[in-house]
């Protein structure tokens, strides 16, 4: 029994969870999946953790102007 998602509607004894927390995880997975269509990110083909980072901000700005 987890805390952080919702019981199924049929459920004789539904258990509290928090909604919010549920929407914000909801919204953090989507953003991972999205990130997942820049291969570069997923295969590491940088070699300095500078350039890494660089593409990951990259990658959440396009996100964002979408």
């Amino acid at each position: 029994m987890c805390r952080w998602c919702p019981p199924k509607h049929n459920r004789l004894a539904p258990w509290e969870y928090d909604r919010a927390l549920y929407t914000r995880r909801n919204e953090i997975e989507g953003l991972f999946r999205r990130l997942k269509g820049f291969r570069r990110l997923f295969s590491r083909f940088d070699k300095l953790d500078v350039m890494f980072i660089a593409f990951i901000n990259f990658a959440l700005i396009v996100d964002g102007l979408r």
